[in-house]
């Protein structure tokens, strides 16, 4: 038996094509939610139809502060107390494989539950190192603990294989041609650039499948996705974006971006895209300061919705490394507001790594359509290459 265990929604965004394929082709899976994210994760299976969770932890709420992270963590550490009870409870005493995803607490939880369990252990975006402790913290611990773990580590690229292989893992290494996200990103821009463009993007879950939308590696090529120039003409605001603990928790780094976001609102529209913990952070002054310059704060909205907005924008400032990766492929101009990043997408094109460094921020935003490049959505299916390597426990 294969069992999914993810609970944050960009597991959910990058799992979706693996879930929806296995739907598809009738492999029997068993869908394990942490509750991590119990809140925003059912909003976005109800938004592209996934089906509920065999099995739901957690509160039934977003962990959304540190100390409701340790709540969370403990509530789902009684579990394995009794190996037994683990595995009638979460994994419904079936044997195989677990499936876990990324660099999450939910990624260490359920790797750490599956072993307990007995079972096999597949990682999926396995690999990716800053070779940094503490950046981005505790997502390299757990890149590295899990790595250790893992029987099965599905590399997104030659260097991220490359990294698992000089570290050593145990486990059976499959390099693979792209991050699952590719096919996440196909889904929603459907059969070519003006979906996006003319804000239609969306071809519907049976996309999400590997089916014929996006089918070909130009989708969003000729530099169309986004609308270039015309997009920033008609106002389109830039995107904002920050959540890390790294930037949340260190004053200087997050006072530096709310500087830098007031005097870029001076000449282009921007939009930050609040995740909850970060509203709760700037709520009070300094959150009336960036309405006073004229900063647009909104909730995170639905997944198609803000892969629209960023396919428009001037240019995003982020520290999520899912949307680097989505930056990378539109082709939108990106600054990453890190120190380091664990990912090669996009960097020396029209991805910018800040290092927090004001010549290289400034230089960013004196001109950011430099870093415009033509879109790239590569046609090829991670998902399919999982799900064949997983074909043992089927």
């Amino acid at each position: 038996m294969i069992h999914v265990f993810i609970g944050t929604k960009p597991e959910y965004v990058k799992m979706a094509p693996l879930l929806a394929r296995m739907d598809a082709e009738e492999v029997p899976y068993r869908l394990i939610d942490s509750g991590q994210h119990a809140e925003l994760a059912a909003s976005f299976r109800d938004e592209i139809g996934l089906r509920a969770p065999d099995v739901q932890l957690g509160r039934g709420r977003d962990a959304k502060t540190i100390p409701e992270a340790m709540l969370w963590t403990l509530s789902l550490s009684r579990h394995s107390v009794s190996r037994s009870r683990l595995r009638g409870r979460v994994f419904g005493g079936h044997d195989g494989v677990c499936v876990v995803h990324g660099d999450t607490p939910t990624t260490l939880v359920g790797a750490l539950l599956a072993k307990r369990a007995g079972m096999a252990l597949a990682h999926v975006e396995a690999g990716l190192r800053t070779f940094r402790w503490r950046h981005p913290f505790p997502e390299e611990i757990v890149r590295v603990t899990v790595g250790r773990l893992a029987d099965v580590l599905f590399a997104p690229g030659p260097v991220a294989a490359q990294n698992l292989r000089s570290t050593g893992v145990k486990g059976r290494i499959v390099e693979q041609q792209a991050n699952t996200l590719v096919e996440s990103v196909r889904a929603i821009l459907g059969s070519g650039p003006d979906a996006v463009a003319d804000g239609r993007a969306g071809a519907g879950t049976d996309a999400v499948t590997g089916g014929s939308a996006g089918a070909g590696p130009d989708a969003v090529a000729g530099g169309s996705a986004g609308a270039g120039p015309d997009a920033v003409a008609g106002g389109s605001a830039a995107i904002v974006t920050m959540h890390r603990v790294e930037n949340l928790h260190l004053r200087s780094r997050r006072l530096a971006l709310v500087d830098v976001l007031c005097e870029a609102a001076a000449a282009t529209p921007v939009r930050w895209v609040l995740h909850a913990p970060t509203e709760r952070i700037l709520a009070g002054p300094t959150q009336q300061r960036l309405v006073a310059a004229g900063v647009e704060l909104v909730p995170q909205a639905p997944h198609r919705q803000f892969l629209e907005m960023v396919a428009a924008a001037p240019f995003v400032i982020t520290d999520g490394g899912s949307i680097q990766e989505e930056c990378a492929m539109l082709g939108v101009p990106a600054l990453l507001w890190r120190d380091s990043t664990d990912r090669p997408d996009g960097l020396g094109e029209n991805v910018v790594l800040s290092h927090y460094d004001e010549d290289v921020v400034g230089e960013f935003l004196r001109d950011p359509q430099r870093y415009r490049r033509p879109g790239r959505v590569p046609g090829v299916s991670p998902t399919e290459q999982i799900l064949d390597e997983l074909g043992q426990w089927r």
